[in-house]
């Protein structure tokens, strides 16, 4: 993403404009189009043009409108936008209040105009923009005919292909065809590595699978890639780390993320560190339960007790359509982080961030105990009674 122009007042009122660059920028603009906002960006409209003979056409036109944000719809695995919404500028080809969905386009720009930028989405803007971010981790987690083959960026987990391969159990006088087809299989995943991965931005590579699977693969891959004379294989060897996965199913990518070898090797990335936060809650809570708290009222406690000493939060909640709610969350936010706390947002598309909803989408480690805001007041009706 590439900021052109940031004008925030002292109110924190303004706008910003923007240009997104690859498809994982859709996802942060998803993340800061709210319902109310106006976003001004090219669009193509169809217009109804009458003859002077009275006959009727019609064209596609391109134009640029502004629309007061009515509905944002978001496709995760296509990475497209669509922002439906009322026209609030005059235009030569759409009347004021007319609707319209607006398509973002990677390398067009877009202005967003908001009554406030708050602290979160000013974040954002901030990481979307670093050129460091980028998706420098990817995965093959696999088992015998079966492989996903997943990118993981700082923002989500794409799945980039899905290999699926029948291969015919190992019987008396078969064994022929059970090894032409893991052949077959090991193949396509080769082929899969070489179309979906970028080797210069990619800085690691995660083979995963139960049992031999992993080492019979990397085997076969450098055998393949050193017969057919596969540079770009051979000069990133060292990039391909082998780890242990219980499945071939996407949902093991928590499980490889959160090997110690992996997470030392990956100590810089985003998606690993979120991880190693959410590992590090669930030990809380079942070695010293009074110091992990979920649940955005239980939470909120610890916060007012400056008792906050990691607060783990997903993004998916600073889309909440409610302002108040959405205030309530980037309240929490920024009282953790004046108090000295460490604030990690997850991302809904990580296989991490997925599970912290489960937990309502907000948990915090705490910097020492403090009673479980319910049972206090257990304590305080049953005293209330006597």
């Amino acid at each position: 993403m590439k900021l052109l122009h940031k004008d925030i007042e002292k109110d924190n009122a303004g706008q910003v404009t923007l240009i997104p660059e690859e498809a994982e920028d859709m996802w942060h603009t998803y993340n800061l189009v709210q319902v109310g906002d106006s976003l001004r960006a090219s669009t193509i409209r169809k217009v109804q043009t009458e003859s002077s003979t009275g006959s009727v056409g019609s064209s596609r036109v391109r134009t640029t409108l502004t629309v007061s944000v009515q509905a944002i719809d978001f496709d995760s695995q296509a990475c497209q936008l669509r922002v439906k919404g009322t026209n609030i500028e005059e235009n030569q080809y759409v009347k004021m209040g007319a609707y319209h969905t607006i398509e973002l386009e990677l390398n067009r720009k877009f202005t967003l105009a908001k009554k406030v930028w708050d602290s979160v989405v000013l974040d954002r803007i901030e990481q979307a923009c670093d050129p460091g971010q980028k998706a420098d981790v990817a995965a093959v987690v696999m088992h015998e005919g079966l492989a996903n083959l997943v990118l993981v960026t700082p923002a989500m987990t794409l799945l980039r292909a899905k290999v699926e391969v029948t291969i015919p159990r190992k019987r008396r006088g078969s064994c022929a065809q059970h090894e032409k087809a893991l052949e077959r299989f090991y193949e396509a995943v080769m082929q899969g590595i070489l179309r979906h991965f970028n080797f210069d931005v990619v800085k690691c590579i995660l083979v995963a699978s139960p049992g031999f699977v992993k080492d019979q693969f990397i085997t076969y891959l450098f055998k393949e890639a050193v017969r057919q004379d596969c540079k770009v294989l051979l000069e990133n060897r060292p990039k391909f780390m082998l780890v242990h996965s219980s499945s071939g199913h996407k949902y093991s990518l928590k499980e490889v993320l959160s090997d110690p070898a992996v997470t030392n090797r990956l100590s810089d990335t985003k998606a690993a560190g979120e991880v190693k936060a959410l590992e590090d809650f669930y030990k809380m809570l079942q070695h010293e339960p009074d110091k992990a708290f979920y649940g955005l009222a239980h939470v909120e406690r610890a916060s007012e007790a400056l008792a906050i000493d990691v607060l783990l939060i997903s993004d998916k909640l600073f889309r909440h359509q409610d302002i108040a709610t959405r205030s309530r969350y980037v309240r929490l936010v920024d009282s953790v982080r004046d108090n000295g706390g460490t604030v990690r947002i997850f991302s809904s598309l990580h296989v991490s961030g997925e599970q912290l909803t489960q937990l309502s989408g907000v948990a915090a480690i705490l910097r020492f105990p403090i009673a479980d805001p319910s049972d206090a007041e257990e304590e305080d009706s049953s005293s209330d009674e006597a």
